[in-house]
């Protein structure tokens, strides 16, 4: 039996709804949404989950931490451990100011990059789980504080762009599911989705 756990990384509450940071949640719950799949609250472990067996003797959880973002680890943490899954079949979905909107790219270890949730799960899973990072840059202005910017609302525009590539961020995320990081890595991180 084969279990992976995908944790979509945002900010719980309606004043995030539509920031930056919380990208993450978006593409969990749209692919949630496509396969029908259930979001179950686990006070417990301080998340909400969704099981989703893709095939005979796989299971994959979503997950989605209401901690907030720079505590995302606590609540993954206490979820990996309940089910025993070893580091390596964890992916977080997280925002990436480093990367261009629109555009997905796979990871498999590195620093957190200044990202809190990224370094939460560090912080109490240790590396080796995959990061699949989903874009929200570049920041403009250039002189606008970090954290007043990816707690910030996408312009009409940017959530445009959105909308136009949730389908590359879902077949992308279906990539690294059903094939691995390695083929995901190759076939996403050079890829333009335009």
């Amino acid at each position: 039996m084969s279990i992976t756990f995908v944790a979509g990384l945002g900010n719980p509450g309606r004043d995030y709804e539509k920031t930056r940071h919380n990208l993450g949640w978006v593409v969990v719950d749209a692919f949630a949404r496509k396969q029908g799949l259930a979001w179950k609250a686990q006070p417990q472990f301080q998340a909400e989950v969704a099981r989703w067996d893709p095939a005979p003797g796989r299971t994959c959880y979503f997950a989605k931490p209401l901690t907030f973002m720079n505590e995302s680890g606590s609540a993954l943490g206490a979820l990996v451990r309940f089910h025993k899954v070893p580091v390596t079949s964890v992916i977080a979905i997280h925002d990436d100011l480093t990367i261009d909107l629109g555009l997905v790219k796979v990871s498999v270890t590195g620093s957190a990059g200044g990202h809190n949730g990224v370094a939460s799960l560090l912080e109490h899973l240790g590396d080796g789980f995959t990061r699949y990072r989903l874009g929200i840059g570049p920041k403009d202005p250039p002189q606008m504080d970090l954290k007043d910017f990816v707690l910030g609302k996408f312009t009409p525009a940017q959530q445009l762009l959105l909308t136009q590539h949730l389908d590359h961020y879902l077949s992308g995320l279906d990539l690294l599911l059903s094939r691995g990081a390695e083929t995901a890595m190759n076939q996403l991180n050079r890829r333009d989705p335009k």
